[in-house]
């Protein structure tokens, strides 16, 4: 199992180059906090298009533009939002693993 996600982490680093710049992608690198770290973006970018759908993409490009906007979703009470936001989970805790 391990060396499934030492794969799959070595396989996102080495095509992140070769990635197309996402919603995601271009979010992170626009941000205060990634401050232009084009292979963190990358890295996460890839991380979004193996967890999420496009739209997710986008919706979760707008945390970057709009921090509040997650608190939002992640509060509310509407049954879309609350499965967004466990996908969304899911995508973030993927990035933090293989996204050092």
């Amino acid at each position: 199992m391990l060396n499934r996600f030492v794969i799959a982490a070595a396989a996102i680093v080495m095509t992140t180059p070769l990635a197309m710049a996402g919603p995601i992608d271009s979010a992170c690198v626009r941000s205060d906090r990634a401050r232009g770290n084009a292979p963190l973006c990358g890295c996460i970018q890839q991380v979004a298009n193996q967890t999420l759908s496009r739209s997710d993409q986008r919706q979760a490009a707008q945390f970057f533009r709009e921090p509040h906007r997650a608190q939002e979703v992640r509060t509310s009470k509407s049954d879309a939002d609350n499965a967004f936001w466990a996908r969304y989970r899911n995508f973030a805790a993927q990035s933090e693993r293989l996204c050092r």
